[in-house]
């Protein structure tokens, strides 16, 4: 059974980054600038600039990301930060659904799951969101919320399962507060 630990994304941490982020599926594109750009934004920001963008923010911090590591190695990366934060949430149909008013800044999101190849079916996107939420306790959020795909309703490309897969969200105690899409649902997990 591989070891899976998890740690802050942090300036010092930035090639671990580069590594999670490249290994399989959209993260060596998005560089997990999704939920940071408006549309307009995101088509005239270039990939390399969307990796500046990142890297400036893991430098500045807070951390606003956490990696996964099997067995010492570099594997995984989820974006945990608070809702406020992410400006394409307060304009997305899915994320809207949610019962909790946007301008809420103790609730926080999990809006980006990126595992490389080689390390996915092993546990590392469970681990993500399970350290994701004791991260964002850490923080004083008082909710996390994520918004991902259920798999059971429909099968998506590597790709398109940036989100995360219900499953994941679920085992680790979210419950079901909307479902806008018949694939997309919202779930929430009340820290207080």
């Amino acid at each position: 059974m591989p070891d899976i630990t998890t740690a802050p994304a942090t300036a010092e941490r930035w090639d671990d980054v580069v590594a999670a982020m490249t290994g399989g599926g959209d993260g060596g594109t998005c560089w997990c600038r999704w939920f940071q750009l408006t549309s307009a934004e995101w088509a005239a920001t270039p990939g390399p600039e969307r990796r500046a963008a990142l890297r400036r923010e893991v430098a500045a911090g807070p951390p606003r990301g956490l990696l996964a590591y099997v067995d010492g190695v570099a594997a995984g990366w989820a974006r945990v930060s608070p809702r406020v934060e992410q400006g394409r949430i307060t304009r997305s149909r899915v994320p809207r659904a949610s019962p909790i008013p946007m301008r809420n800044d103790s609730v926080w999101a999990i809006t980006c799951v990126q595992v490389r190849r080689e390390h996915r079916g092993i546990g590392v996107v469970g681990a993500l969101v399970r350290d994701a939420i004791a991260f964002a306790r850490s923080q004083g959020a008082s909710v996390v919320e994520a918004y991902p795909v259920d798999t059971s309703v429909a099968q998506v490309s590597d790709n398109e399962l940036f989100h995360g897969p219900a499953s994941a969200f679920i085992a680790n105690g979210f419950v079901e507060v909307a479902r806008p899409k018949p694939a997309r649902p919202v779930l929430s997990l009340e820290l207080a």
